[in-house]
Parts: C-alpha cells; structure tokens; sequence
C-alpha cells in the first residue's frame, strides 16, 4: 500500500529541497524546482509501482527540473533590480550557511551534482552515476574530491572545549 502523497512530502520534502539548493544554488530557481518537483510527483502520484524508492524517485524527479530551470536562465533575461532577501519557511540555508552554500556553488558541476544527489539526496553511489553520467567509482572520486576541497576552503568555527 503506498503511503499518502503529504506523508511523502513531510518526509522527503527536506531532501528534496537540499537537493535542489545544492544544484541551482539557495534563493527562488531551488525553491520554484522543490514546487514544480512535487506538483509533477502529485500528478504522477497515483501511477507510482508498489516498492519504489520514493525518496530516490523525488530526487530524480527534482534533478530533471532543475535542469529545466537551468535551460530556462539560459534562454532569458536576468533581472538586474536589486530584490529584498526574505527568509525561506524551511531554514535552510540560513544567514549561518551563506558561505557553506557559496562554497558548494563554487565547486565544479560534477563534484557539487555527485555530493548533492549522494551526501544531500541520499542516492546511493550507482544512481548517482545514472542521473549524472559516468561510473559510480568516478562519481565516488568527484564526491570525495568535493568533500576534499569543501574541507579545504570552507571555514570551520572553532569550539571551546569548555
């Protein structure tokens, strides 16, 4: 029996939304993927098999608008006026993570998707590979190269022992 569509939601809404952050970056492009990822899940919803790995299903689903979203900026115009920052309902990424957020973008495309779908999306290794292309040792070595250089470049605060 498959679990209610809001269950879904409630659970992997999170995963789903660090995905879409991690590939478009924080700000309305990851938030208008997590929107277009559930109403395309909602309406596909019903037709979903029996025994399917939702959360790894969503993440493929939130890849595949991400995509389109990045298609899209290609094609238009980008607003220049400056927009007011406004919080995100969910909390993440918050003022605290600008910087881990900004260093993630900065890293190369194949290292952020393999840490995005593996570390964030929970994808295991071989479906990482077959969202991105290639073998799942190479998205293993791109993952552990971003890790790398995430703790490379990415301040860490130091903690009193105390």
């Amino acid at each position: 029996m498959q679990i209610p569509f809001e269950q879904a939601v409630q659970h992997h809404g999170a995963t789903v939304l660090r995905v879409c952050r991690a590939v478009l970056g924080p700000g309305p492009d990851a938030d208008d993927a997590w929107s277009e990822t559930f109403l395309a899940a909602l309406r596909t919803w019903p037709d979903l098999a029996d025994g399917t790995n939702v959360e790894a299903w969503l993440v493929r689903v939130a890849q595949r608008k991400a995509i389109d979203i990045t298609r899209a900026r290609a094609r238009h115009a980008v607003p220049t006026a400056t927009v007011p920052e406004q919080r995100s309902r969910h909390g993440v990424p918050g003022d605290d993570d600008r910087e881990l957020w900004q260093a993630v973008a900065a890293l190369p495309e194949r290292q952020r998707l393999a840490l995005a779908y593996h570390y964030l999306g929970g994808l295991p290794h071989t479906e990482t590979a077959a969202l991105i292309g290639g073998t799942p040792e190479a998205v293993r070595r791109a993952a552990s190269d971003g890790l790398k250089t995430l703790r490379r470049t990415y301040p860490t605060k130091e903690v009193d022992p105390r």
